[in-house]
């Protein structure tokens, strides 16, 4: 998987110097492209994974930008107004992560919304327990992360 991603930025570097401009742009198209002629030419089935957790991780990205954008201007929002809309709470979530990895890095990302806090992670490793500034309901909060970001990262991981 890491030689396909080298493979595919030199492709993105020889299309920026075949073709003379030196943009985000250009370089974009260039890794699209190199993306596109190495999985005409991939033939190796072990090595397909990367062709199908690439578009998943730039998927994640830009959920996981789209839910830390939410969740700023939730929190600049309520700092702005004289009201406070704000319910705190802590929620023991339970992980379908397994691994110390996986367990580290949705911590990670929880943790870097704001809003959002770990506060520990249980004994077994089995559950976290989050600090949530908006808790509406321990259900509605475990479902969005359960749904949305750890269901998204265990496939880019896994």
């Amino acid at each position: 998987m890491i030689k396909n991603f080298l493979m595919n930025l030199l492709l993105s570097f020889l299309w920026v110097a075949l073709t003379g401009s030196l943009s985000y742009t250009g370089f974009a198209f260039g890794f699209i492209l190199g993306f596109f002629v190495l999985w005409i030419m991939n033939r190796n089935e072990q090595e397909r994974r990367y062709f199908f957790r690439l578009p998943k991780v730039f998927s994640f990205a830009f959920y996981f930008l789209y839910q830390m954008l939410k969740a700023n201007v939730q929190v600049a929002y309520d700092v702005i107004t004289p009201k406070y809309f704000f319910r705190p709470g802590v929620v023991r979530y339970p992980l379908s992560a397994q691994s110390d990895f996986e367990i580290n890095v949705l911590s990670t990302l929880i943790s870097l919304t704001p809003g959002t806090l770990i506060l520990d992670v249980s004994e077994d490793k089995k559950a976290l327990f989050i600090h949530a500034m908006y808790l509406k309901t321990p259900e509605a909060f475990i479902h969005q992360l359960k749904e949305g970001m750890e269901r998204r990262l265990l496939e880019i991981l896994r």
